[in-house]
């Protein structure tokens, strides 16, 4: 019997430099977008608010969310698991740090990421669209 997906909400926040922030749990090896799932009752955007605030000690601006699309792609750190994630471009104030259950943070260039593990999500979906969006 297949296990149902994982539903997440995630964020692509960038800086100045066209770099993405990246973020990696506590207990895991992969880098990822930050974000994670929904509290009951919570809508898209206040469990990414929750989640910046919990995770990285920064405010989601309300006003410069986007929704980049709903994606699935093989879980990170549940095997077997796909995830079904809802991915929003995101600003935010304060400076991103790792906190929480996050154990690292770390911004890179989409076009190359360097020697790092990143899940399946941001690997195969997240940065190509980056990289399409910046050459285009």
């Amino acid at each position: 019997m297949n296990r149902p997906p994982v539903e997440i909400v995630a964020a692509i926040i960038s800086d100045g430099e066209g770099r993405t922030l990246l973020v990696r749990k506590r207990g895991t090896s992969a880098f990822m977008q930050p974000g994670g799932k929904r509290e009951p009752g919570e809508d898209d955007i206040a469990a990414l608010a929750r989640e910046l605030r919990e995770e990285l000690g920064c405010e989601l601006i309300a006003d410069s969310v986007v929704l980049a699309g709903e994606f699935r792609a093989p879980a990170a750190n549940e095997q077997g698991r796909e995830v079904v994630a809802q991915v929003y471009r995101v600003d935010v104030e304060g400076e991103p740090r790792a906190q929480a259950e996050i154990d690292d943070a770390v911004w890179i260039d989409p076009a190359t990421p360097g020697a790092i593990e990143l899940a399946p999500l941001t690997r195969d979906i997240v940065l190509p669209m980056l990289v399409g969006t910046a050459s285009a």
